[in-house]
């Protein structure tokens, strides 16, 4: 089996996570993406703490995709520093059969 992981991104609007999870979708990088709308993050940035509101982009995928997909959303995404994390899940038998069909 695959080593599953999600892509852990973040972004500053619902609409640009959405175009980010098309893009990856359409060039078959990711399976499924979940948005988490409106979170608030906290950090420094440019000598202030930011205090803002974010979306949360969570892409269901394998490993053997991240480089890819750091590469595809560096050149869309609005942030000189996008947020983009790998994180290892496992996953049950089931799904991981559709995760590698959708990803061939």
């Amino acid at each position: 089996m695959e080593n599953f992981i999600f892509c852990y991104i973040t972004t500053s609007s619902k609409e640009e996570a959405r175009k980010i999870a098309k893009h990856l979708l359409d060039k078959k990088l990711i399976a499924c993406a979940n948005i988490y709308s409106n979170i608030n993050s906290i950090y420094p940035w440019e000598g202030k703490i930011a205090d803002e509101n974010e979306f949360i982009l969570i892409a269901k995928t394998i490993e053997d995709n991240y480089e890819k997909i750091k590469q595809e959303v560096e050149k869309i995404h609005s942030y000189s520093i996008p947020c983009i994390i790998k994180i290892p899940v496992e996953v049950n038998e089931k799904y991981g059969e559709w995760l590698n069909e959708e990803l061939s």
